[in-house]
């Protein structure tokens, strides 16, 4: 009697063709259904689904956003000579830092968003641009219509990866000893990570016992996915003994493999390796031969396997 009446429950709760409530949204934003359009309060103002496309250095400013801990890197802004820094993380998770001296810092890991985070970006370092040496610049509401960050910046990334936040003390004095009793306690939070020579924004991690590679790759997901289905099928996308692809996240709109490490592999293992797949990876995107059976399977186990971040 149970299972008639749930089975009767499920039949008169959907129709055909109706989207679940923790299905992806067809809009395509990566969110489950009832928090997009679904929604009661209705979709985000804004979404982009590659918010960062065509900015120079946009694989390692979504890894700095979404993963990497501590890092910094200089920009260089487009109208202006003035000293302005990307910073994965800031104090209490501000926007922005205007220091006594004017130097900016910017912040990509924040509590607030508006559906675009390049606008949003955009919005906070016009903001700073303009705000009082000393003040700290946010954002409360949707910015509305504005420039993006790659409007208002040019050039690559030359990212500095930090064991800490020792670089929130740049131009700044703490004579009183509390930011450096602020530090302490983040530094505590940062899992050991860094970046690896000779490619762009592949960054080896430990967190506990265990070791990974996140690898922030800027092709198109389906032609991504052919190429690692070829080369998994194959048994030419391992990197080290015993380390294995086991799946990739999806952020935004570009994805990133994830490796599985053994314990003690560290970074230095990897740069050879990474490179010399990183060719193999180029030479297989160029393959547009359809994929065979075996190919097809694995790229559908490696489509399951994805976790969307945003």
């Amino acid at each position: 009697m149970g299972k008639k009446s749930r089975t009767k429950g499920r039949s008169e709760a959907s129709t055909p063709g109706e989207v679940g409530p923790r299905q992806p949204c067809p809009c395509g934003s990566g969110r489950q259904y009832k928090s997009c359009h679904g929604s009661k309060s209705g979709p985000p103002p804004v979404f982009s689904a590659r918010p960062f496309a065509g900015l120079d250095g946009e694989t390692d400013l979504i890894a700095l956003r979404e993963f990497v801990p501590s890092a910094s890197a200089p920009l260089k802004l487009k109208s202006s000579d003035r000293t302005v820094t990307l910073c994965t993380l800031l104090p209490g998770a501000v926007p922005a830092l205007v220091r006594d001296n004017g130097h900016i810092f910017l912040a990509l890991q924040v509590q607030h968003g508006f559906g675009d985070p390049s606008r949003d970006l955009g919005a906070v370092l016009t903001a700073a641009l303009d705000a009082e040496p000393g003040s700290v610049v946010g954002l409360t509401d949707d910015p509305g219509e504005g420039p993006k960050l790659q409007d208002l910046v040019h050039g690559g990334l030359d990212v500095s990866v930090h064991e800490g936040f020792d670089y929130w003390l740049t131009d700044l004095d703490d004579a009183d000893g509390s930011m450096a009793a602020l530090l302490e306690q983040a530094d505590q939070a940062v899992s050991p990570t860094v970046r690896l020579d000779g490619v762009d924004a592949a960054y080896w991690t430990a967190m506990g016992e265990r070791e990974f590679l996140r690898w922030v790759r800027p092709e198109d997901e389906d032609q991504l996915l052919d190429a690692l289905a070829r080369l998994h099928a194959a048994g030419e996308d391992h990197l080290v003994e015993g380390g294995k692809l086991i799946g990739m996240f999806r952020a935004h709109g570009v994805l990133v493999p994830v490796w599985d490490l053994p314990r003690g592999t560290g970074a230095d293992a990897l740069v050879a390796p990474v490179a010399a797949f990183a060719e193999k990876l180029t030479a297989t995107l160029g393959d547009a031969r359809p994929l065979e059976t075996e190919e097809r399977s694995v790229r559908s186990g490696l489509a399951s396997r994805q976790v969307t971040i945003r």
